[in-house]
């Protein structure tokens, strides 16, 4: 066999190939469906846009994680009060942001090791200083760790992020989507979690409530978008609760960001407190911004 037989055969070869990528790069594109639609995201009159987040209840304004942080958010005009769940050692689910109790109460020790009687004996308002600890000013003021079910109770119209913290996901994903259920708040709870077995196993209970991409979900996410791919995926979720950089790379951009909403994404970026920060990310077209500081938010919205 001559060189120039060979060539050619090398060079249909090369042909075939690339005509069977494009025609899968076609029928995936063809396959390939946005994030459903979820009641979660449908705009409210007299919202913010974006959606205002207070982060943990607005950590930097009142303490982590109270209902009275939750409450004097709400009366801010926080459109999503977001916090964090664990899960006591007698099985009830409750809010507080660390896996131990140490920086916010005056207790010490990891939440799964404690009973929520032991859990409501302590301080929730002890360690918090807006004022880099020269004064305490909640501290006795009769604050507590909060319930889940306390939550749902006392604001039954309001929008929750809820991000599992809980390293047990079956457990946690049955008491949390029975309590969901109970109270009905399907349309008004969106689940985040770093972890992708919290993440699968709530998925797996509790289909019909939304969801924020996991760490793993948003890499793969952001390396089919930086080759142009990002178009051919189907997201099982419904937003994207990221910060601005991670791990020394950019996230958002605006590029990201009308990509995520062609595929139906909500981009919630967090945690975002300062206001040149704020004005920057603003000025992305994100659909919410979860903040310490919805007080500085709201300066600049209105």
């Amino acid at each position: 066999m001559n060189l120039a037989t060979t060539l050619k055969r090398i060079g249909r070869i090369v042909l075939i190939g690339i005509g069977v990528l494009l025609i899968a790069y076609l029928a995936a594109r063809l396959i390939a469906k946005p994030a459903a639609a979820h009641p979660w995201f449908t705009a409210r009159t007299g919202e913010n846009k974006p959606l205002v987040f207070a982060h943990q209840g607005a950590e930097n304004l009142w303490p982590s994680n109270t209902l009275f942080a939750f409450q004097h958010a709400a009366e801010l005009g926080a459109d999503v009060l977001d916090m964090d769940m664990h899960m006591t050692k007698d099985g009830t689910l409750v809010l507080m942001h660390d896996q131990t109790v140490d920086r916010t109460t005056d207790g010490s020790g990891a939440i799964r090791d404690l009973t929520l009687d032991e859990l409501q004996r302590l301080d929730a308002g002890y360690r918090f200083s807006a004022d880099d600890g020269k004064t305490y000013p909640y501290r006795g003021q009769g604050l507590t760790v909060p319930t889940l079910e306390e939550l749902f109770r006392t604001f039954p119209d309001k929008r929750f992020g809820i991000e599992i913290k809980q390293t047990e996901p079956v457990a946690t994903a049955q008491s949390f989507c029975a309590l969901i259920r109970q109270h009905n708040m399907q349309d008004k709870v969106l689940v985040s979690s770093f972890r992708q077995e919290n993440m699968d196993a709530f998925r797996g209970q509790c289909p019909e409530v939304a969801t924020s991409a996991t760490e793993n979900e948003v890499r793969l996410f952001y390396v089919l978008f930086r080759l142009g791919l990002s178009d051919l995926l189907t997201p099982v979720y419904n937003s994207f609760q990221v910060p601005e950089e991670s791990g020394g790379i950019h996230l958002l951009t605006p590029r990201f960001v009308a990509a995520a909403h062609r595929r139906g994404l909500a981009v919630q970026p967090w945690t975002i407190n300062e206001t040149e920060d704020l004005k920057r990310i603003l000025a992305l077209g994100v659909d919410g911004i979860n903040t310490d500081n919805p007080d500085r938010l709201f300066a600049l919205l209105k």
